[in-house]
């Protein structure tokens, strides 16, 4: 049975699959890896299903407290529960630093997320077979999908709730997949500078409510962040079983798709510092030195992560 120890280790594990999830290009899935804990994060997501879930909320009736428990250690929830809450403190906590950074500097931290982005794209490119037509039409698929979508996401679609919802099932649903971060597909979705300003207030009227100043931001930021969550609950269910359904089915296809998505990606760093450089009136020759220093710094972070994960498959 673990102790303390064990449970502590596990939420630090879950800290640092947080940070790298908050983070464009850089995957939480990967940092799994290198923790060795991968396999089990894997089988207890998978696990979850809607009539577990249900079995686990009749728990509040007396009669039916034995079968939730046994639901609950089906699903491994309470290492899901210790892993999560490592997981959303971190990522609260560095999406709020983001925030900060995009209102400060937003051309080193985009080039940053540009640098973390294309070192990934790099890393995964190895293991991407284009040897059969099919494959060949799923990369392209990815490529187009992604590209087109960073250009038009963050004026077309807005941040509705909606949009919102779909946004937390796909990036939920990324984290499981090592090299696919949830963050990447945020900025693709355009969602992702929102989110990080969502948050980020949201912890700033939590602070204030807790202080006696009012809850005015709370209230405010709870419809986003509440709609966020219940889509990553929705992703679990579905667009998770979907892909790790499809890599077991078509893997070598599935992977050429999701590759070539990172690779299309890269527009959407460059489509948001090219609208901040407008709103500035600083010119791209002036900016380039700070975008590619900082593109140098995110691709070595990614060239050090994945010195620790090459040699673990999966």
């Amino acid at each position: 049975m673990a102790g303390l120890r064990d449970w502590a280790t596990l939420y630090l594990k879950g800290v640092a699959m947080g940070s790298a999830d908050a983070v464009p290009g850089v995957s939480g899935g990967t940092i799994a890896l290198i923790v060795g804990i991968y396999e089990r994060l894997i089988a207890a997501v998978t696990a979850v299903d809607p009539e577990r879930a249900r079995r686990v909320l009749a728990g509040v009736r007396p009669g039916r407290r034995a079968d939730a428990r046994a639901a609950f250690r089906e699903v491994d929830g309470a290492f899901l529960l210790v892993l999560g809450g490592g997981i959303g403190t971190a990522v609260v906590t560095v999406l709020s630093a983001v925030n900060r950074l995009l209102a400060t500097q937003p051309v080193a931290t985009y080039g940053f997320f540009f640098g973390l982005i294309a070192a990934s794209a790099a890393v995964l490119l190895g293991d991407v077979d284009l040897s059969t037509p099919r494959r060949k039409s799923a990369a392209v698929a990815g490529f187009a999908l992604a590209f087109l979508a960073s250009g038009v996401a963050a004026t077309a679609l807005g941040s509705s709730l909606p949009v919102v919802f779909v946004a937390g099932a796909v990036a939920v649903s990324a984290m499981v997949l090592p090299g696919i971060s949830g963050s990447l597909l945020l900025i693709v979705l355009g969602q992702y500078e929102y989110m990080s300003g969502v948050v980020s207030r949201f912890v700033d009227g939590a602070g204030a409510l807790a202080l006696g100043n009012g809850g005015d931001a709370l209230v405010e930021t709870l419809p986003p962040v509440a709609a966020f969550l219940l889509g990553g609950v929705g992703g679990l269910f579905t667009i998770a079983h979907a892909v790790r359904y499809a890599l077991a089915r078509a893997r070598a296809a599935t992977l050429a798709f999701l590759v070539s998505l990172i690779v299309g990606a890269l527009r959407a760093p460059l489509v948001e510092v090219s609208a901040r450089l407008a709103e500035s009136g600083e010119s791209w020759r002036a900016a380039a030195p700070r975008f590619a220093l900082a593109a140098l710094v995110g691709a070595g972070l990614v060239a050090v992560l994945n010195r620790y994960s090459a040699a673990i498959e999966y």
